[in-house]
């Protein structure tokens, strides 16, 4: 083993550390170049008429030589089965992970790493401070390197399991060789997206959405910068060309933000690729900025199937999976399928998940629970619908509307939401305004809520939850408004493992 020996990262770390330093204060900085870089009349004095791009100049010098330093004292290496990691010049940081502890090794490949060849590699493992933060970052080395911490790891976790913990004979070590090659060799591919999912896909996601919240939250940063007066003079005249030029320009602009959204959403899904070996799942996708994510199998705690009304009509669903552990990635939740076709779930998911029983589920509800889905819509109906007609009668009528609009949506979803036990598996069927089917075993849910209120009981209706581990936080399946009895058996199935005699009579005169 190379225990004693260190490595470096490539120098291109320098740079990248560079620009992500930037990253954080670019705006600001852009906004001070540009409000104050050019001015109508100067002082004489050069360094004051160009003090913002000094400034600018010089934060680059000191952030280049920054990332020049970090690059040279960060070192990693192998020792004592744990990888370990020091860097830092004044404060010197050292960080031992060991290698049966790491859940996952995730490769990043930007454009600054791909014309050398490098991955950013991120560390991740159950303890992981923040969903963002991982345990321990490479920021650019070779994949070879990279592909020998992998060796490593799979050296060391193939001895803690086989030989004694008190020592390991000498020799041992190189009998762990062959199996690693075969594991690494092992990897099956299991779905890829196509260029036509991967336009659907882009098309129909809510990415446009996101660039207006980034827009606002600009706004609202560096809003004191910006000059609100004369942008407020410059709309007002240009209103003044009537109303359809103005249309059209909101049209045009909304379109250029969504077509933004589109490219985004296609370049970061391009070639979504997902793998498997023996234990992880393996998702790689990305043009500009390659990704590779390792989901642990064992770490899995649900699978829920996301039916969009939308892309329904054309036949396909979301496939998200939620594990447990902090780290995992950016969100509590992992897209394993963005976009699939629904007929193709069942299959994708049986080659993965054998055990899982990917079926509709059977056990609707009754009607007693109905009127409760749309019955509390009307406390804020009745006065938002009586305001508008007060304060602009004739007009305000039209919001009548909202009324048989509610009904719908609440019948809708009293139709849609259903559930089914099969032996160790729950499966729970709900809709907000997407179909989500959950699907939980037995021993990965981590709480179940039964919610009766007094209104609830006069009915004999409940409200169940289930309550899974998804990164830090938790992944909540519900079905409302059921009848009390189908609740409290789903209840005594997760306290005893069993259902009532009774429940199980229905249920198999239902099959």
């Amino acid at each position: 083993m190379s225990e004693q020996q260190r490595y470096k990262l490539h120098w291109v770390s320098a740079i990248i550390e560079m620009l992500k330093t930037m990253k954080e204060a670019i705006l600001p900085l852009i906004v001070l170049v540009f409000a104050n870089g050019w001015k109508d009349g100067g002082t004489g004095l050069w360094y004051v008429d160009y003090l913002s791009f000094i400034i600018f100049g010089a934060l680059i010098i000191l952030l280049f030589i920054s990332g020049v330093i970090k690059w040279k004292r960060f070192v990693y290496w192998f020792e004592d089965d744990e990888l370990r990691i020091e860097s830092g010049l004044f404060v010197k940081k050292k960080r031992y992970i060991p290698f049966d502890r790491i859940q996952s090794l995730d490769y990043t490949e930007g454009i600054f790493h791909r014309p050398f060849g490098l991955v950013k590699v991120k560390v991740e493992t159950a303890g992981s401070s923040t969903a963002k933060q991982a345990e321990g970052e490479l920021t650019a080395i070779t994949k070879e390197a990279a592909k020998q911490i992998e060796i490593e790891m799979a050296d060391a976790k193939k001895r803690k399991k086989h030989a004694p913990r008190e020592a390991v004979a000498e020799g041992e070590e190189q009998l762990v060789d062959s199996p690693v090659e075969e594991e690494t060799s092992a990897l099956r591919q299991l779905f890829t997206m196509t260029t036509k999912d991967l336009l659907v896909l882009a098309t129909t996601s809510g990415g446009i959405g996101v660039i207006l919240s980034g827009a606002a939250i600009f706004l609202s940063q560096f809003g004191e910068l910006l000059p609100y007066e004369r942008v407020f003079e410059e709309v007002s005249e240009f209103i003044k060309f009537g109303v359809l030029i103005v249309a059209i320009v909101v049209f045009l602009g909304l379109l250029g933000v969504w077509i933004l959204s589109v490219g985004m959403t296609f370049l970061s899904h391009y070639n979504f690729t997902v793998s498997m070996d023996k234990e992880d799942i393996i998702i790689t996708r990305g043009l500009l900025e390659k990704k590779r994510v390792t989901v642990p199998l064992k770490r899995i705690q649900g699978v829920v199937v996301v039916e969009n009304p939308l892309r329904k009509l054309f036949g396909y669903a979301t496939v998200t999976i939620h594990s447990a552990g902090g780290g995992i990635s950016e969100s509590s939740k992992i897209h394993l399928f963005p976009l699939i076709k629904k007929k193709e779930v069942e299959h994708h998911l049986q080659e993965i998940f054998p055990e899982l029983h990917v079926k509709e589920p059977r056990n609707k509800l009754s009607l007693k629970g109905r009127p409760f889905y749309y019955r509390i819509d009307f406390l804020w109906m009745a006065p938002v619908i009586g305001a508008l007609i007060y304060f602009f009668f004739p007009y305000g009528l039209f919001s009548l509307a909202i009324v048989p609009a509610v009904l719908a949506l609440g019948m809708w979803q009293h139709r849609s939401a259903a559930y089914d036990i099969i032996d160790h598996q729950l499966t729970m069927r709900f809709r907000g305004i997407s179909l989500q089917t959950a699907y939980m075993m037995k021993k990965r849910i981590q709480s179940m809520d039964m919610k009766q209120s007094y209104f609830h009981q006069r009915k004999g209706v409940a409200t169940i939850v289930s309550n899974v581990k998804s990164g830090l936080g938790s992944y909540s399946a519900n079905v409302q408004h059921m009848d009390v009895e189908a609740a409290e058996s789903i209840l005594l199935w997760y306290e005893k493992g069993k259902l009532p005699k009774e429940v199980e009579v229905a249920d198999a005169e239902s099959r």
